[in-house]
């Protein structure tokens, strides 16, 4: 085909006035790209966006030195959506960080590779760092399927969230084996949430709903804000317990779990979330 064209646009322009020429140029190109290009949109726009989990367990004493080596070294550039310390319900020490890719794994290798030009390792400077862990999750159909949870595709603005001493409070849920399980679950959990929301204290908020997608299989994560702190998260509590389609959720989801853990997280000063 390349030598067919060539024949055609040399042998021809002698025949062409210049702007016929050009728009048989422009004709030639249009035909042999197109599909090129619709193949390349086709695999970004079905891209699957993944929300990477970063756990590190800092050494005793280090965490105020990593967390200003990080603003330093890495932040820029990086889609974070949430970074947060445990105050308890677990080990301490633990920096938390969240990050959005819309373009999924692609976007999550190309961010890799800019904070290993900048500081010679993707992670930096890991004299801080006793241990790593990294998971990916997907953010369940839920998160657009209701107006009360945020999601982490976006950051909102400042002052859109209420409260002045938040905290965010997660919660884990370890699932038994199976490939329905986790969709079971959502049918479930969508069935009571709507009782589970309207039910919440006014600065409590639903940030995002994820589940496993390398890592720990079959998890579900809840990402809970709670603007006026551990009061408001107690308020939300006690509310949410007294709406009878949430209790009943909350009796079929049981018997799905196999563990459940929840922590209660401080964001730092630089989170876009707070």
């Amino acid at each position: 085909i390349g030598s067919g064209v060539t024949f055609f646009i040399s042998t021809s322009s002698c025949f062409l006035s210049n702007t016929s020429l050009r728009f048989a140029q422009m004709l030639i190109r249009h035909t042999l790209l197109s599909p090129l290009k619709t193949n390349l949109v086709r695999a970004h726009s079905t891209a699957t966006p993944l929300v990477e989990l970063r756990e590190y367990e800092l050494k005793p004493g280090k965490v105020v030195e990593y967390l200003e080596q990080y603003q330093q070294t890495q932040m820029s550039g990086m889609p974070l959506r949430l970074f947060c310390l445990p105050d308890t319900g677990g080990k301490l020490n633990i920096a938390t960080h969240a990050y959005y890719y819309k373009e999924g794994h692609q976007e999550r290798d190309a961010c890799a590779n800019h904070v290993s030009n900048k500081t010679g390792t993707e992670d930096g400077d890991i004299s801080c760092i006793r241990s790593q862990n990294s998971s990916l999750f997907v953010e369940s159909p839920l998160v657009n399927k209701f107006a009360g949870i945020q999601g982490l595709s976006s950051v909102p603005e400042e002052g859109n969230l209420v409260g002045n001493c938040p905290i965010f409070e997660v919660r884990r849920y370890h699932l038994i084996l199976g490939y329905n399980t986790v969709p079971k679950f959502m049918d479930l959990y969508e069935s009571g949430l709507p009782s589970k929301l309207a039910a919440q204290d006014p600065s409590t908020a639903l940030i995002t709903l994820l589940y496993s997608e390398v890592g720990r299989l079959n998890e579900v994560i809840e990402i809970w804000r709670h603007g006026d702190g551990t009061s408001a998260m107690e308020r939300s509590r006690v509310a949410a317990r007294e709406a009878g389609p949430w209790r009943a959720t909350i009796s079929k989801i049981a018997p799905l779990a196999t563990k459940f853990t929840n922590t209660i997280h401080k964001p730092t000063l630089f989170s876009p979330l707070r």
